[in-house]
């Protein structure tokens, strides 16, 4: 999928694929956004769709993903060449499928089933090779990146013990892929960028000014996407954060908080209660748009979420 803004701006795509990402609402929320921003952060940057898609003199990615952060950072300060060749290589070392060279039948496979079967043996090699690598250079994360290719929908899983434990996925390393890779490296090479790995309340705010802008895309509470398991964000987590939006807001910072008021019959009393209280402070942006297909197990496909973006200004 290629989108455009009014400027004819191309939106590019996260080269992964990150749950709850914010591609496909970004005609919607770009526009929403202050044109004049020196530094944007991305407080819980994910697949960094919207970050790499912003016009900001500087950009800091933020995330509690190490790994994410650091496969980034790869992408960011390796030539775009060298990581390339070493995807392929690491695709042709571990006898992976890649069916743009080849085609199906070279694999006994067919394109409505993938190529999973196949993949499987190679797949579990590489997972675990990775897993017990204990090298963390630039070819430790393009590893990893071969590995979310080739998982199942290309997401990204961490167990308790820090391991890579997803199963194969039916896709490899297709032109698309290719492509969104390659615009990705383009996009980050040429921002001025770094990339943080800290908790939102760790985030010193006495260095952000008025022309700086903190976009804030939390684990949505009343979901339950692979990120919010196990308790991965909290009632207690949710109450600090629009604790720290108002406090970035008294410093006169604008942010946008992109969240779910209701979904599937859940209701977000917490962010609607702090809504109402601050009804004089905060401006609701409704945004058309629902994750209904985001997951093929979800069985009712007609509840769709009220995704709002919350602003300052």
């Amino acid at each position: 999928m290629q989108m455009q803004l009014a400027d004819n701006t191309k939106i590019i795509q996260s080269p992964l694929n990150y749950t709850g990402g914010k591609f496909k609402l970004l005609p919607q929320l770009l526009p929403l956004f202050p044109t004049d921003i020196d530094c944007f952060v991305d407080l819980f940057c994910g697949g960094c769709n919207v970050g790499i898609n912003i016009k900001s003199n500087k950009v800091i990615y933020n995330d509690l993903n190490r790994h994410l952060l650091y496969l980034y950072n790869t992408f960011k300060n390796l030539d775009k060449a060298i990581t390339f060749e070493l995807v392929f290589k690491i695709i042709d070392d571990y006898k992976l499928s890649l069916v743009s060279q080849n085609g199906y039948d070279y694999y006994g496979c067919e394109s409505s089933k993938g190529v999973g079967d196949y993949n499987r043996e190679h797949f579990l090699k590489l997972r675990d090779d990775f897993n017990h690598n204990k090298n963390e250079d630039y070819y430790y994360y393009l590893m990893l990146y071969v590995i979310i290719v080739y998982a199942f929908n290309n997401q990204i899983r961490f167990n308790a013990n820090g391991e890579y434990n997803l199963p194969v996925g039916k896709r490899d390393f297709n032109s698309k892929m290719q492509m969104k890779l390659s615009d990705f490296i383009d996009r980050i090479q040429s921002q001025d960028c770094k990339f943080t790995c800290q908790d939102f309340r760790e985030l010193d705010i006495e260095i952000l000014h008025s022309n700086d802008f903190v976009y804030v895309d939390p684990p949505y509470l009343i979901t339950c996407a692979s990120y919010n398991e196990q308790e991965g964000w909290t009632e207690k987590d949710e109450k600090d954060l629009l604790v720290f939006l108002e406090k970035i807001n008294e410093k006169g910072i604008r942010f946008a908080l992109s969240n779910v008021l209701r979904s599937k019959g859940k209701e977000n009393n917490i962010l609607i209660d702090w809504l109402q209280k601050n009804k004089d402070k905060f401006v609701i942006h409704s945004l058309n748009f629902n994750y209904s297909n985001s997951n093929y197990h979800t069985k009712d496909k007609t509840s769709n979420s009220e995704e709002v973006l919350i602003t300052n200004y």
